[in-house]
């Protein structure tokens, strides 16, 4: 080792130290994120309730273009059953790890009345800003 070496137990306290203040700093920005996000979120409850109201789905405004879409899910509570189905209608093509979401929203609307067991459906309004144009 040379003269000039910084001792370890000394890089270990200075690297320890620096350890504590990232961590500090993450802490600071996850809570100042989970803020932001929160505050987000109300803007676009309100959003969504005055695009409802105006009985609007798309709205211009100079700071973007805002669009309120309608989101589908699907999920089952039931995988033994949905494998069953699966099988006996042949459309292994529903599944990823999770369901394949298109193609069991193409499956529902060539299939009316055809509802896999346990499955659920979940369908929510999203608002989309896009930059002004």
């Amino acid at each position: 080792m040379s003269e000039t070496a910084v001792p370890l137990d000394r890089l270990t306290k200075i690297y320890r130290k620096i350890k504590a203040e990232i961590d500090t700093m993450t802490q600071e920005y996850d809570t100042k994120l989970e803020t932001l996000k929160a505050q987000q979120d109300e803007i676009k409850f309100a959003i969504k309730d005055q695009m409802k109201a105006l009985g609007v789905s798309t709205v211009k405004t100079p700071f973007g273009t805002v669009s309120m879409r309608t989101s589908t899910r699907y999920s089952t509570q039931d995988w033994a059953s949905f494998k069953e189905f699966i099988l006996e209608h042949s459309v292994v093509d529903l599944l990823e790890k999770r369901i394949a979401q298109g193609n069991m929203r193409t499956f529902l609307e060539e299939n009316p009345g055809v509802v896999p067991p346990g499955l659920n459906s979940v369908s929510e309004f999203q608002v989309v800003i896009t930059k002004p144009t």
